[in-house]
């Protein structure tokens, strides 16, 4: 499997939107709070196409990243991985380039994840705090080695 990382570009975004609205669509379900239009919006309504990492398959697009550098940290606004991809590490791959791009940058990463979502375990088990959560998100923090 060749798999690349690119940097999004403008026409990416209707392609990004659809793919988060796939990725998210079970834990969204499992809430009760499935709404496509709502979710795609959410992204498309914030899309940047300089803060997202696309990630590829043999040529075909499997995920995405969207990380963005804020002057206390890094926000890891969304991370995507398309459904017929899952299961592969490729999460993994994008979380391991954000984490790398914090540590060389000496910045943590924030995110938050849906309550019930598998992205908890994923993030557990990747070195992520968990804080509080709201009864919706739990917000995450990951701290780089100090050098």
């Amino acid at each position: 499997m060749n798999i690349a990382l690119e940097p999004a570009i403008a026409d990416d975004a209707e392609t990004l939107a659809a793919l988060r609205v796939a990725a998210m669509r079970p834990s969204l379900e499992a809430l009760g709070r499935f709404d496509p239009d709502r979710a795609r919006n959410r992204f498309l309504d914030s899309y940047t196409p300089e803060d997202t990492t696309v990630l590829r398959c043999d040529g075909a697009l499997a995920g995405f990243m969207v990380l963005r550098h804020r002057p206390e940290d890094l926000y890891l606004d969304h991370l995507y991985i398309a459904p017929e991809f899952q299961g592969r590490g490729l999460g993994d791959r994008l979380l391991c380039a954000a984490m790398k791009r914090a540590q060389s940058g000496g910045l943590p990463i924030r995110l938050i994840a849906l309550v019930g979502s598998p992205a908890n375990g994923f993030y557990r088990s990747r070195g992520f705090v968990p804080g509080p959560d709201d009864g919706l998100d739990v917000p995450y923090l990951w701290q780089p080695r100090p050098a």
